[in-house]
């Protein structure tokens, strides 16, 4: 588990930070100064991204709860906790639920998933609509345990920022990454560089853009030497990289929280991103900081041609710092009037510490009972979750000229005549018709202070609900498809209103399908497992019946598999494989294996290697056979070659019964 920043560096000396300054409102911005035109990350607003949140029962290979509690084998309580403050989580389509008290309304106390791709979307969503323009996700050493989870969240991040039209870039922490020299070049190299190819990957000056954070900190996580360091910087350049440096307070005098001795290797960097959670506190503290670091630093790096992304922070909630946006716009006054084009928000998701800016709970009544958080209200000041989101969005427009410079605060606290009130829940929910395949569900209709806008159905798994369709505001039935043969599932439904707030769940109700027929596909939304996937094309596309989705092994790797479970022995007659329908995929054949398995570990040869041809003028499918009396749970597809890619590829993987 990776110790937070702000734990290692809130005790280091502020030596200096005193004798803080008044300000007048008539104060004039200073001409903007950076070394180098605008891009992605010069002249932007860029927010620190985490992504490193997983709840047990969300498919991630951390498998637990990654980063809200102490013991992630355990679900979240009082007792258990990583965090300190509580999200938001009304946006989310899928949470999970924890072992809190519930929320101060009634509500059950459940929290989100990074993991789950409909999350970072939601993230990414609000990075757009709010006005952030690049988010630079944080990667700690990926050798270890968490390095299949890290993976696969870059992959998330992309395909977010793709379709939300925002920026991204991978900032790498060293913290406690030994082998760091050696390792950051091979996991660019093999892993990392290859997101760059992606129209969302920022760049500035026509260069990938690529952070380290740590180099230079006087502490024991970082013991790298200046030789070291300098080696790392350089060869990121020499790979064509635009490189920041995320470095300490003090880099320019070299004392306090820097090592003595790396003058160099701060120097060398494209960009520098000095440090500030755990520095200041107070507006007094920011005044102070806009004399001793801020206009110095920036002389300074203007003096070498090196560009400068100061910190601006919203402050920690449960230290009670953030004087109701007060503290977070005096930093970016500051910044304005110092002339600086861009900064780096410290940070976006970071629950951990509480100096997030992502949607947070705005009263009591949004936060577990007995869970000893505080608020966004806890000064008295009532402000809406999405505050801070909103105060970002004006500091950045005041940073690019398009607001005035101003001391005071633009943006107020709450949103005058926004709805709040949520729709009430669905009731009397129940089960009105069921096949080997469907559930057909029927409820008693909603009410809102202004108006239903559509239902949410959702399946429920363990601790987890996960959406599976939509009804229209009017609607009071819906059949649910895809499901598998004698199987049993749970469902309740939402109501939504046109400002997007969520009623409470229904009352959950559980149906088992009745047995299937040979035109079912029993591997439809079945659980999935895989050799490997490159990007985001996993296992899970194959099995959910879309063919537009697909699955994409480790490409130049043969032999891959993909590997389908049915629940239970069952009679198995043939295997359709399915391309995704589009005139892109031109006719390729892949030579394929089936075998078959009772427990999933030990498997049996059903067809041997067969050139299986998907031909986009013919469906994009292919059929195969399996030998008559088959029974078995788990079957799996072996590739060995593919004359379109070197890798195996399947957009839909269906099996029929006998």
């Amino acid at each position: 588990m990776v110790v937070s920043r702000r734990t290692l560096l809130q005790a280091v000396t502020t030596a200096g930070v005193a004798g803080a300054v008044g300000l007048g409102q008539s104060a004039l911005a200073a001409p903007a100064s950076a070394a180098s035109a605008p891009g992605d990350v010069v002249g932007k607003v860029t927010v620190g991204y985490q992504g490193w949140f997983a709840c047990a029962g969300d498919g991630a290979p951390i498998n637990g709860w990654w980063h809200w509690a102490q013991n992630w084998g355990q679900t979240p309580s009082a007792a258990n906790k990583a965090i300190v403050a509580w999200p938001d989580v009304r946006d989310y389509p899928t949470t999970y639920r924890t072992a809190f008290g519930d929320l101060g309304n009634g509500r059950p106390a459940s929290l989100f998933s990074s993991y789950d791709q409909s999350t970072v979307d939601v993230h990414f969503r609000w990075m757009k609509q709010y006005g952030i323009d690049t988010a630079a996700l944080q990667r700690f050493n990926p050798t270890g345990g968490e390095g299949p989870t890290r993976d696969a969240m870059a992959g998330k991040v992309r395909s977010a920022a793709e379709s939300q039209g925002v920026k991204f870039y991978v900032m790498y922490d060293v913290s406690d990454w030994t082998t760091m020299q050696t390792d950051i070049k091979a996991d660019w190299t093999n892993k990392m560089r290859g997101h760059t190819s992606s129209s969302a990957y920022a760049r500035q000056n026509g260069k990938p853009v690529v952070c380290v954070w740590g180099f230079g900190f006087d502490d024991a996580q970082r013991p790298f030497t200046p030789d070291a360091c300098l080696d790392v910087v350089n060869w990121f350049k020499a790979q064509g990289c635009y490189v920041i440096g995320g470095v300490p307070t003090w880099w320019r005098t070299g004392d306090r929280d820097s090592r003595p001795g790396f003058s160099g290797v701060y120097h060398a960097f494209d960009m520098l991103s000095p440090w500030m959670v755990g520095r200041i506190g107070t507006i007094a503290d920011a005044d102070n900081f806009y004399n001793v670091a801020t206009v110095p630093d920036l002389a300074e790096c203007s003096a070498h041609g090196i560009d400068y992304q100061p910190c601006v922070l919203p402050g920690g909630v449960g230290d009670r710092q953030r004087a109701h946006g007060d503290f977070m716009w005096r930093q970016f006054y500051n910044m304005g009037r110092a002339g600086v084009p861009n900064v780096y928000i410290s940070m976006f998701d970071e629950y951990n510490e509480g100096n997030q800016i992502a949607k947070t709970a705005e009263s009591q009544a949004w936060v577990p009972t007995g869970s000893g958080f505080l608020a966004l209200d806890e000064d008295g000041t009532a402000c809406s979750s999405d505050y801070y989101l909103r105060l970002t969005g004006d500091g950045g427009r005041m940073l690019k000229g398009q607001i005035a410079l101003t001391a005071t605060r633009p943006t107020p606290p709450t949103v005058a005549g926004g709805d709040t009130t949520a729709p009430t829940a669905p009731g009397n929910v129940r089960v009105t018709g069921k096949t080997g395949t469907t559930v057909t569900l029927a409820w008693a209709v909603s009410t809102d202070n202004i108006g239903v806008t559509n239902h949410r159905i959702r399946r429920i798994t363990g601790d987890a609900a996960t959406p599976i369709g939509t009804a229209d505001a009017d609607a009071t039935s819906f059949t649910v498809t895809g499901l598998s043969p004698s199987t049993s599932y749970t469902f309740d439904v939402q109501a939504l209103d046109a400002a997007g707030n969520v009623s409470p769940p229904s009352n959950r109700v559980t149906a088992t399908t009745t047995a299937g027929s040979t035109t079912d596909n029993l591997a439809l939304n079945r659980p999935t497992a895989e050799s490997g996937h490159t990007q985001n094309y996993s296992s899970a596309n194959a099995v959910d019946g879309d063919p537009g989705t697909y699955w994409e092994s480790t490409n130049h790797s043969f032999p891959q598999w993909l590997q389908v479970d049915l629940g239970s022995a069952t009679g198995v007659g043939r295997i359709v494989l399915a391309l995704p329908p589009a005139d892109a995929w031109a006719t390729r054949t892949q030579t394929i294996a089936v075998q078959a398995s009772a427990d999933g570990a030990s498997f049996s040869t059903l067809r041997s290697a067969t050139a299986c041809t998907f031909d986009p003028a013919a469906g994009n499918t292919t059929t195969l056979p399996l030998p008559a009396g088959t029974t078995t749970r788990h079957l799996r597809l072996v590739f060995t070659a593919n004359t379109g890619w070197p890798a195996g590829q399947v957009s839909e993987f269906r099996v029929f019964g006998a």
